[in-house]
């Protein structure tokens, strides 16, 4: 019998990039997504007819608990800092009728492992941790209180040992997500995007004062692929995968230095006579992107070994292929702002 799956989020980057992986992996998986509105549920239903449809919003915490409750696996691509949702979905997963347990493959983030930057005020600065899930995958269950996200991965981590036998848990904690998405909502990533964006708005390119902090980095299409080998492990009854506590997968394939990407982004901006010039400002991290800010500004390392030893995830885009996105990135930008005119815009006129 096919696995029934439930997934919040999958009208935006993450969650709608994983769907489309899914269902070209396995159409005959038994889906249900939920999306907050017929808009939103109307692009699903266009390019995946056979896929389910619940409404509602993460507060909606009832719909969300009870599709839970017929799932086998339940992807949570949605808000990661959402408390409500995550809280109903193993309330949902612990009163399955069934012998078997329920699988919830979370979504965090790795500006989780920013915290040090974050606690001395440390921004645009290296730092000497370099984290990995494998070996080291006790220090990231167990990261500060005050870490970004910590709240709510204890949370998932804590269903297991609530629900003994009734709910297994994997937090999957990606990086700078970068590439342009294949789902039927979002297909724009945020933190190399927001950047090109709020460059070609000030006029003016920057760094969070030396730029030189340093986060790893996955295409979104690799990271679809992590998700479905932990889904498939999950059918399986759990292996290769491990779970709850052993299961911490971090997502990367590569690091890169913020000030050196920034500065790529805006030579590639001048180039294409966007801005005035190339030259640099050093921000202070209230002054550059408002909550973006520590996306840009922390220090974040965290090596991916988990899923590559266990699951044989074997990510394809590399740094230099990020870089070669810059471009790309540019132009979408400087198209949305209107700098620009597109195809259509040009033929137009």
């Amino acid at each position: 019998m096919a696995p029934k799956v439930f997934a919040t989020g999958t009208t935006g980057y993450i969650g709608g990039d994983a769907l489309v992986e899914l269902v070209q992996a396995h159409p005959d998986w038994d889906i249900t997504c939920s999306v907050r509105n017929s808009e939103k549920g109307a692009k699903i239903a266009k390019e995946f007819a056979h896929i389910k449809l619940v409404y509602g919003t993460l507060d909606d915490v009832d719909v969300i608990e009870e599709e839970a409750s017929k799932a086998d696996i339940v992807y949570h691509f949605a808000d990661c800092d959402h408390i409500p949702s995550a809280e109903a979905i193993i309330r949902g997963l612990a009163r399955r009728e069934t012998s078997t347990p329920g699988w919830y493959i979370h979504t965090s983030g790795t500006l989780i492992l920013g915290w040090k930057s974050q606690k001395d005020n440390t921004f645009g600065e290296t730092q000497a941790k370099v984290y990995n899930d494998l070996d080291g995958v006790d220090e990231l269950v167990n990261l500060p209180d005050g870490a970004a996200h910590r709240h709510v991965d204890k949370i998932v981590l804590a269903a297991a040992k609530n629900h003994p036998g009734r709910i297994k848990t994997a937090i999957v904690c990606p990086p700078c997500i970068w590439g342009g998405g294949r789902g039927p909502g979002n297909q724009r990533s945020v933190q190399l995007y927001k950047s090109a964006e709020t460059m070609l708005k000030r006029q003016q390119g920057f760094m969070i004062n030396k730029g030189k902090n340093v986060w790893h980095h996955v295409h979104v299409g690799d990271l679809a692929k992590l998700y479905l080998l932990l889904g498939e492990a999950a059918v399986a009854g759990g292996p290769p995968a491990t779970w709850d506590d052993q299961g911490y997968y971090l997502a990367e394939n590569g690091r890169f230095v913020w000030g050196e990407m920034l500065t790529a982004i805006t030579q590639e901006a001048q180039k294409q006579d966007l801005l005035p010039s190339a030259a640099m400002e050093q921000l202070e991290p209230s002054a550059a992107l408002g909550r973006y800010t520590f996306s840009i500004g922390t220090d974040s390392q965290g090596q991916a070994l988990r899923s590559r030893t266990l699951l044989g995830w074997m990510p394809e885009k590399t740094t230099a292929d990020m870089y070669q996105e810059i471009p790309k990135i540019v132009e979408s930008e400087a198209k949305t702002l209107g700098l620009i005119k597109g195809h259509a815009e040009k033929v137009a006129s």
